[in-house]
């Protein structure tokens, strides 16, 4: 008869044991593919909820006449330096070593233009990625679609008597105000804000821009290495991270993930414990079967074998179904963690990840037990009989 037979045979026979080495490992891996899959899932959550807080590089031009207010520009009463961001450079950035980790790159134009005899603010953007980065922005009305559309911040639309649907003239064109930001107590509440290319005509600023802020995925970039980069792509401006987000923002994924490694090696530890002591009692009560095993012939090698071979059909089965019951609860567990929609990542290398750690726990548990029964005296074992 052979070995594995014999082990099959084994397993079949003792059901509630190989339920109970089952249930230990099983727990182990299902919190190991719990805690990694919703590690890996909240990250892209996290990423998305980073996305909310705007820009964490800002890139501006170097003056020293310059003034800073808005993201860095204050042009109430102050002439700007001539210099300014050539637009078409920016198109560099795209090419940068880190340029994966890129989430929005947002140029803006601003400007002091009168309106309704008043001096405002006004400031020109790219809608599409000035309203993906600024997505606190809440518009009573409908942000900019068309060239000639107008958002203005509460305070200016006050300050001015405007309301959605009024049509402004500005520098001889005619906008319509599509919409009115809520309240940001920022300096977003005094501004109007076009689109790019109509407000560089009116400020004869064709071509260029005032500053450029760019929102980074910070769960694995290197920010610091990304603003060189981008000093390195774009001589003759100054490039800044904001670090303290940054920090945070990195700080609470590393948290995260060291608690989910911690967890698991502790639920590891004590499923190998299990496997360890159910082992240990099937030795001691299979003492006569081990021992008329060694008088039939049975080599120690041939004993280690069979109990690692045991260890190895249980570590395989509870290596599948620690997966599956692990990406079932992440399934069950996620929509409570996240306000997001993100999406369950069904791994193959995880499901391979998982078998193997089983079969690593299990060995491992398994190998003392092993190795003790290989040790039996056949003559001790039979006086049993």
């Amino acid at each position: 008869m052979r070995l594995e037979t014999i082990a099959i045979n084994n397993l079949r026979r003792r059901k509630s044991r190989l339920a109970f080495l089952i249930a230990g490992l099983l727990i182990g891996i299902a919190t190991v593919v719990t805690l990694i899959s919703l590690s890996t899932t909240l990250t892209e959550d996290i990423q998305i909820k980073m996305e909310n807080y705007g820009a964490n590089i800002l890139i501006t031009p170097q003056s020293d006449d310059l003034s800073l207010n808005y993201g860095g520009i204050n042009l109430g009463g102050v002439s700007l330096d001539p210099q300014e961001i050539r637009e078409a450079d920016l198109s560099k950035i795209s090419g940068i070593r880190n340029s994966r980790n890129i989430a929005a790159v947002a140029p803006k134009v601003l400007g002091a233009l009168e309106v309704r005899g008043q001096r405002v603010m006004m400031m020109g953007v790219d809608p599409e990625k000035e309203f993906q980065l600024k997505k606190w922005w809440k518009v009573n009305g409908l942000p900019l679609k068309n060239e000639y559309d107008l958002v203005a911040g509460a305070e200016v639309a006050a300050k001015l008597g405007l309301v959605l649907g009024d049509s402004v003239e500005i520098g001889g064109e005619t906008f319509t105000l599509t919409g009115i930001l809520a309240n940001t107590g920022s300096q977003d509440d005094q501004i109007l804000i076009a689109s790019l290319p109509v407000t560089q005509r009116l400020l004869g600023k064709e071509g260029t821009v005032s500053l450029v802020e760019v929102a980074a995925l910070c769960g694995d970039c290197p920010v610091s290495e990304m603003v060189t980069q981008i000093s390195e792509v774009l001589p003759g401006v100054n490039v800044s991270a904001i670090q303290q987000v940054v920090k945070t923002r990195m700080h609470a994924l590393d948290q995260f993930r060291n608690f989910s490694l911690a967890v698991a090696a502790v639920v590891l530890l004590i499923g190998a414990l299990v496997v360890f002591v159910t082992m240990m009692g099937s030795v001691n009560e299979r003492t006569r079967e081990i021992g008329i095993f060694r008088a039939l012939g049975f080599r120690r090698s041939h004993i280690m074998h069979l109990i690692l071979l045991e260890s190895t059909v249980v570590s395989i089965v509870a290596g599948i179904l620690g997966f599956l019951v692990g990406m079932g609860v992440t399934y069950l567990v996620l929509p409570l963690m996240t306000e997001n929609e993100v999406s369950m990542h069904w791994d193959p290398l995880l499901a391979g990840g998982a078998v193997l750690l089983a079969l690593l726990v299990g060995a491992s548990a398994s190998f003392y037990p092993a190795l003790k029964a290989s040790r039996l005296d056949p003559t001790e074992a039979l006086r049993a009989l």
